[in-house]
C-alpha cells in the first residue's frame, strides 16, 4: 500500500534540528522524498505500524506534527503531479 508521511518538526532549539534530521533519516528508510516534508513509502502493513511507532517515539507532540495518509494498493489514479520536479516511480528498482 501507498502510504504518505507528512511532518513538521520544531526547529527552534538544537533539539528540534537533530529530531528532524532523525525523522527525515527514518522516513528515507521506508520511502522517498517527493518534498521537503513529504515522504511516499511503499510498505505493508506490518511494515507501517513498525514505522509509524519508530516515527511516533522521535517526535515530541506538543510540539511536531506528523501525518498519514493511507492511499491503499490503487493509488496510482489517485496522484496528480505537475511542476517541475520529476515524479519518482516508487515501484521501480533503485540502482546506486
Amino acid at each position: 500500500m501507498l502510504i504518505v508521511v507528512t511532518y513538521d518538526v520544531s526547529t527552534e532549539t538544537a533539539a528540534g534540528r537533530a529530531r528532524l534530521r532523525k525523522v527525515a533519516k527514518q522516513c528515507q528508510n521506508y520511502g522517498q522524498r517527493v518534498q521537503n516534508s513529504v515522504f511516499e513509502c511503499i510498505i505493508d502493513e506490518a511494515q507501517f505500524v513498525t514505522f509509524r511507532s519508530s516515527l511516533l517515539k522521535l517526535i515530541k507532540e506538543e510540539e511536531d506534527s506528523l501525518r498519514f495518509y493511507r492511499l491503499g494498493n490503487s493509488y496510482h489514479n489517485r496522484i496528480e503531479h505537475y511542476g517541475s520536479k520529476n515524479v519518482p516511480d516508487l515501484e521501480a528498482p533503485i540502482i546506486f
